[in-house]
This record gives C-alpha cells, sequence and structure tokens, in this order.
C-alpha cells in the first residue's frame, strides 16, 4: 500500500518478547505472495513464528522457555 501525501503513516509499537502491534486497518504480503488483510484497528503480528495462525499472533510466544 504506497503512501500518498493524505495517507497518514501506520504506527508500529515493538514489543520486548513480544508481537509486533500495528494500528489497522493491514494489509499483509507473504513470502509466496499470498494477501492477508485485516480491518480491526489494531492488529498483533507475530514475531516468534510459534503462532498457529501466523502471521496473526496467538500469545503462542507467552510459553516460550526463558533461560
Amino acid at each position: 500500500m504506497p503512501r500518498t501525501p493524505r495517507s497518514p503513516a501506520r504506527r508500529v509499537r515493538v514489543r520486548t518478547d513480544g508481537p509486533l502491534l500495528v494500528e489497522g486497518p493491514v494489509e499483509l504480503i507473504m513470502d509466496d505472495g499470498t494477501v492477508v488483510t485485516s480491518d480491526r484497528f489494531c492488529v498483533a503480528l507475530c514475531a516468534c513464528r510459534r503462532s498457529r495462525r501466523f502471521p496473526w499472533c496467538d500469545t503462542s510466544h507467552r510459553r516460550r522457555d526463558r533461560r
């Protein structure tokens, strides 16, 4: 989604040991070219790749062993 002078920048919050929180709506292009969308006001994107719903976060990162 290219930005135009009228479109505001998306805000992304990076959280330590957690998902990326992105103000929506969002459109994601996956490695294989598949496009996934969400019209929610805020989405959590998986950063650990443990989610069963990848690219959406399902809080699987909470079950990670910490050393």
